[in-house]
C-alpha cells in the first residue's frame, strides 16, 4: 500500500480482512495501526470507529441499505457491499463528517478500487439513505425476535438462546450495554508503582484516568493514542485486563508459595495477575498451545518483571504426566464463543455458530477431563470463559461434577453485561476432595 493511503481506504481494507477473509477484527485493526503508526491520532480514532461501529451495527446497516438498494447486500460484490456498509454507518452514526463528503468519497473508493461502472449504483444509493434516513421503518415489536436483531444488530440465534434463558429485560439491558464505548481497563502493578503516582504519571502522558469502583488496583484509560508508545506501559506498570477477568485472580485467592498451572494462559493477564498476589513466591506455569500464543504470555512476563511465572508451550487437551497431582489451583480460562466480549469483538457475533458452540462444549470437557489431574487432594480447578452459554458454563459445570465425583462446586457466578460491570463472564471454582488420589 501506498504511504499517502487514506483513512477510508484502511477502514475498507480492514473490513473485508474481517468479513471476506475471515480475521478476527482486534488482529485486523491491530495489524493495519501497527504498520501504519505515522498516521495521526484523529486519523487512528476515526479508523477505530468505522470499523467498529460498522461491525457492531452491521445488521441494522444491511438492514437500512436493503430498503434504498435493488440490489440486495447478500448479492452485492465485497468490496461494494463493504464501502456502503462503512458509509452508511457514517451517514447515520458520525455528525462531524458532512453527508455529501461521505457519499462522495464512497463513491471514489468504489472507482479507486477498479469499480468505476459501479459509481452511479453507490452514488444512488447512498445519497437516497441521506435523503430519507431519518423516515426509515424498522419492524414492529410484534416482530419481537427479528425487531430485537435489526435494533441492536445480534443474529436470531444468539437472541433466541439468551430469550430461553433470561428476560427480554435482561437481554436487552446486555444487547444495549454491548453497543456502548468500551473506556479500555487495565489492571495496576501495585508491586512496581503506587496507584497515585501511575494515575499522575498517565495524565502527564496525556491519558485521560479513572477509578474503577471497588478495585483498588484497576483504573479505566482513554484518549490516548498507541499504548505501546507510552512509557507507562512498557515499564510493565499496568496489564490490560478486563474487570470481569480480574474477578478469576480474586476467586484463585492463592497463597504465597501455591504452584498454579493456567493451561490456557494468552495473552498471559490472570496469570500475572495471579503470580503478584503470591509476592515474589510459588511459581504460576503459564501454558498455551502455539508459538505465537506461548511469545504473547512471554512479551508480558518481561513487561511485568516477574520472576515466578514463565510461558510455556502445552496443548491441554494432551495429559502431561509430571504435572498429575501437582497444582494447589488449576486455571482453566478455556476457548469459547465469546459471546460475552461483544462490545470489544463485535464480529464473533457473525462468525460463531450453534454448530462451532456444540463443538466448543465437547473441547471444553475434553480439557477439563486431562487438566483435572494436575490438581492435588485438597487443590482447587477454576473454569470460566467469556460467553453467555449454558452449555458452555453451568452445563459444562454439571457434566464435570457427574464425571469427577471427586470434586465439589465450591461457587459459580454467571456474570452479565449490563448487570455487572466489564464483559459476560462466567466462572466456577472446584475443589478437589482431600481424600482422592
Amino acid at each position: 500500500m501506498a504511504a499517502s493511503i487514506s483513512g477510508r481506504e484502511l477502514v475498507l481494507e480492514i473490513l473485508l480482512q474481517i468479513t471476506r477473509d475471515g480475521e478476527y477484527s482486534h488482529i485486523a485493526l491491530k495489524n493495519v495501526l501497527d504498520q501504519y503508526q505515522y498516521l495521526d491520532k484523529k486519523e487512528r480514532a476515526f479508523i477505530t470507529r468505522v470499523v467498529d461501529g460498522t461491525l457492531e451495527r452491521m445488521i441494522e446497516i444491511d438492514y437500512i441499505i436493503n430498503q434504498f438498494s435493488k440490489v440486495k447486500v447478500n448479492k452485492m460484490k465485497p468490496v461494494i457491499r463493504t464501502i456502503l456498509r462503512s458509509a452508511v454507518y457514517q451517514l447515520k452514526y458520525m455528525d462531524s463528517v458532512p453527508d455529501s463528503a461521505i457519499c462522495n468519497e464512497a463513491v471514489k473508493l468504489a472507482a479507486k478500487r477498479g469499480f468505476t461502472n459501479l459509481k452511479g449504483f453507490v452514488n444512488g444509493v447512498l445519497r437516497n439513505i441521506s435523503r430519507n434516513l431519518a423516515d426509515v421503518t424498522y419492524p414492529s415489536e410484534e416482530q419481537s425476535v427479528y425487531s430485537l436483531s435489526v435494533r441492536y444488530s445480534i443474529p436470531e440465534w444468539i437472541l433466541n438462546q439468551w430469550l430461553a434463558v433470561y428476560d427480554k429485560a435482561t437481554v436487552c439491558a446486555m444487547a444495549e450495554e454491548f453497543l456502548k464505548e468500551k473506556l479500555l481497563t487495565v489492571r495496576c502493578n501495585l508491586e512496581k508503582i503506587g496507584k497515585e503516582e501511575l494515575m499522575q504519571m498517565l495524565e502527564d502522558e496525556g491519558v485521560t484516568v479513572e477509578e474503577v469502583p471497588d478495585l483498588p488496583y484497576a483504573l479505566y484509560l482513554s484518549g490516548f493514542d498507541y499504548l505501546a508508545g507510552l512509557m507507562s506501559f512498557r515499564k510493565g506498570y499496568y496489564q490490560v485486563q478486563d474487570i470481569s477477568s480480574m474477578q478469576v485472580a480474586e476467586w484463585a485467592a492463592a497463597k504465597e508459595g501455591d504452584y498454579i498451572i493456567d493451561v490456557c494462559a494468552a495473552p498471559g493477564g490472570k496469570a500475572i495477575h495471579i503470580a503478584e498476589t503470591l509476592k515474589g513466591t510459588g511459581y504460576v506455569e503459564a501454558r498455551d498451545l502455539t508459538d505465537y500464543k506461548v511469545g504473547l504470555i512471554l512479551e508480558n512476563i518481561i513487561r511485568s518483571g516477574l520472576m515466578n511465572i514463565e510461558a510455556v508451550r502445552q496443548d491441554a487437551t494432551v495429559m502431561d504426566e509430571k504435572s498429575r497431582g501437582k497444582a494447589d489451583i488449576v486455571i482453566a480460562d478455556l476457548p469459547c464463543s465469546g459471546l460475552g466480549v461483544l462490545g470489544k469483538k463485535p464480529d464473533l457475533k457473525y462468525k460463531m455458530t450453534e454448530k462451532m458452540q456444540k463443538e466448543l462444549v465437547m473441547l471444553q470437557r475434553q480439557i477439563l477431563s486431562t487438566v483435572q489431574a494436575y490438581v492435588k487432594p485438597g487443590g482447587r480447578l477454576l473454569y470460566s470463559t467469556c460467553t453467555i452459554h449454558q452449555g458452555e458454563n453451568e452445563e459444562n459445570a454439571k457434566w464435570f461434577l457427574g464425571e469427577y465425583p471427586q470434586f465439589e462446586l465450591i461457587e459459580q457466578k454467571q456474570m452479565l453485561p449490563g448487570r455487572e460491570p466489564g464483559d459476560g463472564f462466567y466462572i466456577a471454582m472446584f475443589k478437589r476432595r482431600p481424600q482422592a488420589e
